[in-house]
């Protein structure tokens, strides 16, 4: 991987790759075997984050460096009958970001979640949420970045992030 990491909305073409960035959150600890992407596919309480990508309504941004893809972040409406792990309401997609290990820790997730709330702004979608363990490092990115915890349970956090917040 070389070369100045571009930032660009994901494609239906993007769905292998975000399924495998699904995986590598689902699993993020350092120590921790990566979980086969077909398996986490396998699991509906995880696989409805990226199935049948894109539907009407999903964004999502790519992260490449050279001719690599290296982190991704997107969001998706999940309805109550069918919620994710930062369910908030219908209304409110929920985030999901995955970087490849080698390249955690240069920033490059931090300019994923800026880029993807700033265009869930531009379409006028007002909060997003998330889902993150408590013990996961990110907690302090997503709260740096301007997210707000508002709920807690299980060991992990929702946490909201209103696009209509001016700085």
């Amino acid at each position: 991987m070389v070369g100045p990491v571009v930032i660009r909305p994901a494609t239906a073409d993007d769905a292998p790759f975000l399924a495998e960035m699904l995986a590598a959150a689902a699993l993020w600890r350092p120590d921790a075997p990566p979980r086969p992407t077909d398996e986490v596919l396998a699991d509906p309480a995880i696989a409805h984050y990226v199935s049948g990508w894109p539907r009407p309504g999903d964004v999502g941004v790519i992260a490449e460096e050279g001719s690599d893809a290296v982190g991704a972040a997107w969001c998706r409406f999940l309805p109550a009958d069918d919620r994710g792990y930062g369910f908030v309401a219908a209304d409110v997609p929920e985030l999901s970001i995955g970087v490849v290990a080698g390249a955690r820790g240069r920033g490059i997730g931090r300019r994923l979640l800026l880029d993807l709330v700033s265009e869930l702004g531009r379409r006028r979608i007002a909060r997003v949420s998330l889902s993150v363990e408590i013990d996961n490092p990110a907690m302090g990115l997503y709260s740096d970045v301007g997210f707000v915890e508002v709920a807690r349970a299980e060991g992990a956090a929702t946490m909201v992030f209103d696009t209509t917040a001016t700085a």
